[in-house]
């Protein structure tokens, strides 16, 4: 679909010859007759660029239009007035408009004025796409599409924090891949990153829409889960271990491979620190590990050490 406009006018013969034109020039054009009709085209559809005068006989006024599409629609503004000396290009800029011109003007002046507005709106939504697709790579991990480290460590902090002020509880996975070194030295690299890839996609199908999941370097990852306790967390925990344990994996040359993980969980205590925290996650993990792998570890928060136990929990399979 071409670049949408709409022509705002309340003279017959000005929005006819305006909007004729710019059909011929190949664009989709609406008109309305006054302001009110102009902003309820605009809660019926999108518009790139608006095209209005400046008076009306009733209602609002095209600057009072051009303020409120600014601020509600993001459609860029051109300013039509016919009374040269008591507006300026200066007011009408200063309102959010992005182009002003005198009447009467040729029709051929208006359409280079609109191609200019729209090359500058291209220009500026590139640049928001490229920010935008910028500051996903910035926080994305390249190979999994899961979220990386630096991202993971921000984030947990403003969940920690959230926990706090909220009085939530809040629990963290952190997960190895059991012996992933040996398996990409038999295979190769590129059928170790497959198996990563496909465990990214299960992660994130285990988990809710508030959790959220980081490759946190290698082969480990991490699981930040909000408003959840150990107990509740550990279930989460073992339906990723028991889904990863179903998959098989074919690399060439080989009878189909089975991957397992292991994974420790632990409780957030309002009385550590965050790298407190993924120590003790970290820990949790390496009990899992010295268990015999594929296994779940639950580490309770400081204030519980004393009355839970530290023994992880049983395999299943």
């Amino acid at each position: 679909m071409g670049r949408q406009i709409l022509i705002v006018d309340d003279k017959a013969e000005v929005r006819e010859a305006v909007e004729a034109f710019m059909r011929k020039a190949g664009f989709a054009v609406q008109s309305a007759a006054s302001v009110e009709d102009g902003l309820a085209r605009m809660h019926a559809a999108a518009f790139d660029i608006v095209i209005t005068d400046i008076q009306f006989p009733d209602g609002l006024g095209g600057l009072e239009l051009t303020q409120i599409v600014r601020r509600d629609h993001g459609a860029d503004v051109i300013v039509m007035t016919g009374y040269s000396s008591e507006y300026s290009y200066e007011e009408a800029v200063s309102l959010g408009a992005s182009d002003f011109v005198v009447k009467p003007f040729r029709a051929e002046e208006l359409l280079l004025r609109v191609r200019r507005v729209l090359r500058e709106r291209e220009l500026t939504e590139e640049r928001n796409r490229m920010m935008e697709k910028l500051q996903t790579l910035a926080v994305t991990d390249g190979l999994t599409t899961l979220f990386n480290s630096r991202h993971f460590h921000s984030q947990l902090e403003l969940e920690v924090d959230r926990s706090l002020r909220y009085r939530h509880s809040l629990s963290l996975l952190l997960i190895d891949v059991d012996h992933f070194k040996e398996y990409n030295d038999r295979f190769g690299h590129v059928e170790g990153d497959k198996v990563l890839v496909r465990f990214s996609q299960i992660l994130k199908s285990c988990l809710r829409t508030n959790d959220s999941a980081y490759r946190y370097g290698g082969e480990e990852f991490t699981v930040i889960l909000p408003e959840t306790g150990a107990e509740e967390a550990r279930k989460v925990a073992q339906r990723i271990r028991t889904t990863l344990e179903a998959e098989v994996f074919h690399p060439p040359s080989s009878r189909p491979v089975s991957k397992t993980i292991s994974i420790g969980v632990t409780q957030y205590g309002p009385v550590e620190s965050t790298t407190d925290f993924v120590r003790r996650a970290d820990q949790a993990m390496y009990l899992s590990k010295q268990s015999g792998r594929n296994c779940v570890s639950v580490l309770p928060p400081p204030a519980q050490s004393a009355s839970s136990s530290t023994r992880p929990l049983p395999t299943s399979h």
